[in-house]
């Protein structure tokens, strides 16, 4: 006797997050179409697996109500098509939508961004709103002074691009196009962070056909990315040995602590390292760069103290300047990110004396890397030596 279709239905939701309820022909599962994967990893989307054979038929065994509260059941197994059905009610994420806040977060600047898109500010706003509440979280961080993205739209961003990516290569597809643009996927810890923005420009200057996604991700997870293929360079500090993972220094970076411009280390040429004694310092988010706590400790404990550090954490450069602008904390950080904290209510002063300062290194796949990577390993050397990121005298980034 053969099994009767597979079936899906929408079930009310019990909050603000999409549900889903699915019948099955039989007890073998299999994954989940691709629009509803980013939901699962995200935790907004709750989906209850049933076989048709405990629930029954509608045309014969006669079905039962789903619950109320669906939920998935872990560890599903492969076997029959799922296909699901969206809750009517729930809000619905439109690709300009994803377009128009892969821009913003880009530009963080509605005027910039609304220009890049060809429509008024507002128009742009009320779009982000709804892709907001579409997804259930807010992405942006809006005052009257910037614009940042949330932790959520940090992440939710680099799906949104890998999602407007994969339309263009199917609309290519389906129209028997071939794929000629190269692509180079490029690991970064913050926009704001401009190590490595440099050679990003040399390299698409060589290559105007290139695409270079820039992926944000902390070191951990740009390692994690490189070696299962996802990533084609990353950039960071990579203690020890990786043997799946090739990395060259080309840049050493100036430390230095940013204040209020208020504050009396203002005043001074160079902060004493001691000074920092008496302060709360801020380190980056832990999950995003052990490695440069790590370092900022060891300068500190040089210098005879561990630092008194700040009761929480943030996940974006942004976030950590507007805590230094409250007066809340003072934070220590490469003089390559001196250009996004330009606000003129904080200033960037070097640490001394005799600070090391900080080794970025280009990271990229030891075993079959591609020819546009190892162009951007030359490209880095090359600027290193052009503009003196290593030399002993270089102290501020060009």
């Amino acid at each position: 006797m053969s099994s009767p279709p597979s079936r899906a239905s929408a079930s009310s939701p019990s909050s603000g997050a999409s549900s889903f309820w699915i019948v099955t022909a039989n007890s073998r599962y299999t994954a989940i179409s691709v629009a509803c994967c980013y939901a699962l990893t995200t935790g907004m989307l709750t989906i209850t697996l049933r076989d048709t054979h405990r629930w029954g038929d509608r045309g014969g065994l006669g079905m039962r109500n789903p619950p109320r509260q669906p939920s998935l059941s872990a560890g599903g197994r492969p076997g029959a098509t799922i296909r699901a059905v969206p809750d009517p009610v729930g809000g619905r994420i439109e690709l300009r939508q994803l377009r128009y806040f892969v821009t913003l977060a880009e530009e963080l600047h509605f005027g910039r961004a609304a220009a890049r898109e060809h429509i008024v500010p507002s128009a742009l706003s009320t779009q982000v709103q709804r892709l907001e509440r579409a997804v259930g979280v807010q992405l942006v961080d809006r005052t009257t002074r910037h614009v940042a993205l949330t932790a959520a739209g940090a992440r939710f961003l680099i799906e949104a691009r890998q999602i407007l990516e994969h339309v263009d290569r199917a609309a290519v597809l389906a129209q028997g196009r071939a794929l000629a643009a190269p692509t180079l996927r490029v690991g970064v810890l913050d926009e704001g962070y401009d190590a490595v923005q440099p050679v990003l420009r040399a390299v698409q200057a060589r290559y105007p056909d290139l695409e270079i996604h820039q992926v944000l991700a902390g070191v951990p997870e740009q390692r994690r990315l490189l070696a299962d293929g996802r990533l084609d360079v990353g950039i960071g500090r990579l203690p020890g040995a990786a043997p799946e993972i090739a990395a060259e220094m080309f840049r050493l970076d100036a430390l230095g602590v940013l204040v209020p411009t208020g504050h009396a280390y203002a005043r001074l040429a160079r902060v004493p390292v001691a000074a920092l004694r008496d302060e709360t310092l801020l380190l980056a988010d832990e999950e995003q760069a052990p490695e440069f706590n790590a370092f900022v400790a060891e300068v500190c404990r040089s210098a005879g103290f561990f630092p008194t550090l700040f009761p929480g954490s943030v996940q974006t450069l942004r976030a950590a300047v507007d805590l230094v602008a409250q007066g809340r904390c003072v934070l220590c950080t490469p003089a390559s990110t001196a250009g996004a904290s330009s606000d003129p209510d904080l200033t960037w002063r070097p640490l001394g004396p005799s600070v090391p300062r900080y080794p970025w290194s280009i990271l990229w796949r030891a075993q079959n890397p591609s020819r546009y990577a190892l162009d951007l390993v030359r490209t880095a050397r090359e600027l290193s030596a052009e503009l003196g990121w290593r030399d002993a005298a270089h102290d501020r980034a060009s």
